[in-house]
């Protein structure tokens, strides 16, 4: 009787979060992936806000574009990385380099704590880590999950990245006096090295666990390719290009948001510590909230009402917020707008965007999205800043540039409803192969 109490226990559970009893371990080592390496990154994100503000508002479109120019650096550098080596292989290989680096600038803090140029070396740095590390994580889920399971799965599984962005700005305010800058790098290395290990999990479970022909392809033997064939997919490929577009669109309307905060939070914090515990409480909210939603909302709504829903959602309401800022242009409407979109962006936004690799080859999931991620990234951040600048500089006032971003918020929605129909069709045109092999299965 009391092994019928806890079975019935355990349904009810499963039934809540909408996963099945194999699912489990996968759920929980993703998540634990995901954790480890988000606590790390946002240990070290609040101090990178401070750091560019620091260098003055007024430039922050010169880092933007030296970031967007170091994107384009490293990002050849993963592909040459991607083609050659076995697709289990890549997320262990990268995660060991930027480990590597993060001791490096710890190093380099303790010795000289107060050089400009290394914290401006060290924002440009963390910007293209952080893209490239997480598009790099989304890849192995795409890789070992079925499009089913993504779609229950995914959000689930993205919980330990916000309960991760959660713990890190904490652990952040809480070590950064005994510790210093340099020990945070220290020991963000550790917990980046650590997150590995749940990702060479992943692919033993889903070794044990075959996917079907049509969806399963060696994970042990390299892409191939060249170092640039990330670029060159997506240009062969009207689906890729609008995932850019809807990538770009994204970045422009972030960057927006991010200049008009730094602007209002210069100008009601003058003090940089209060800045820097300005950020981690944002942070702690936007990550809360993400939580909840992703765990117990994003997934039934992708499977109730497909992916559409999580790509256009945040895009009107962000065009609604773009109209408020534009008539009351202070810091507590900010607040409330860039809290909306981000924890929109981590909640529905991410997970539905990641679903859109599960219908392409393994290549394309590697390759085609870290190029998307990082280059296409960082390119709509730094039009973006540039744009925002110079719109602050024909008026003083911030409404014409909020009444452009909600015009462009508008375009992303109706990027995303292209984008969601296509996923469908190609989703189809999977599921009619499989049904087209099974018939003729011996």
């Amino acid at each position: 009787m009391e092994t019928g109490y806890w079975d019935a226990q355990r349904a009810r559970v499963r039934s809540l979060f909408n996963v099945r009893s194999e699912e489990v371990p996968a759920v929980l080592a993703g998540a634990a992936m995901f954790f480890l390496l988000f606590t790390g990154y946002f240990m070290l994100r609040p101090v990178r806000e401070t750091m560019g503000i620091a260098g003055g508002v007024q430039n922050l479109q010169w880092l933007f574009t030296a970031t967007f120019v170091a994107t384009l650096v490293a990002l050849p550098v993963f592909g040459w990385i991607a083609s050659k080596a076995p697709r289990r292989r890549i997320l262990p290989w990268t995660y060991a380099f930027f480990a590597l680096n993060l001791f490096a600038f710890a190093a380099a803090f303790t010795q000289n704590p107060d050089d400009v140029w290394i914290a401006r070396t060290f924002y440009v740095w963390l910007s293209v880590f952080n893209l490239l590390v997480i598009s790099l994580a989304w890849s192995v889920l795409a890789d070992i999950l079925a499009v089913s399971q993504a779609k229950r799965l995914f959000a689930m599984i993205a919980a330990g990245a916000s309960l991760g962005g959660l713990t890190g700005p904490i652990l952040g305010t809480l070590l950064v006096s005994p510790i210093g800058h340099a020990g945070l790098m220290a020991l963000s290395a550790v917990l980046l090295t650590a997150s590995a290990a749940p990702a060479i999990w992943l692919h033993h479970w889903r070794d044990q666990r075959p996917l079907p022909a049509e969806e399963a392809e060696p994970r042990a033997k390299p892409l191939g390719g060249h170092p640039l064939a990330g670029a060159t997919a997506v240009l062969g490929s009207r689906y890729l290009v609008g995932i850019a577009l809807f990538v770009v669109l994204l970045a422009v309307v972030n960057t927006f948001l991010y200049f008009e905060q730094a602007k209002l939070v210069a100008e009601t914090f003058p003090d940089r510590v209060r800045q820097t515990q300005v950020f981690g409480m944002i942070d702690t909210t936007v990550q809360t909230l993400t939580i909840l939603i992703q765990i117990l909302i994003t997934g039934r709504i992708a499977e109730r009402f497909g992916i559409t829903a999580l790509l256009v959602a945040v895009p009107l309401v962000m065009a609604a917020g773009f109209l408020w800022l534009a008539f009351a242009p202070v810091f507590a409407v900010l607040v409330v707008v860039m809290v909306v979109r981000r924890v929109g962006e981590y909640a529905l936004v991410r997970p539905g965007r990641e679903m859109l690799y599960t219908v392409v080859p393994p290549e394309e999931k590697y390759k085609a999205k870290s190029f998307i991620d990082t280059v296409v990234y960082r390119g709509g951040d730094a039009i973006g800043g540039w744009v925002k600048r110079g719109l602050d500089v024909i008026a003083e006032q911030p409404w014409l540039a909020m009444l452009i971003g909600s015009g462009i918020a508008l375009f992303w929605a109706g990027t995303g409803t292209f984008l969601g129909r296509r996923q469908r069709e190609k989703e189809a045109h999977g599921e009619h192969k499989r049904a087209d092999a099974s018939r003729v299965a011996p």
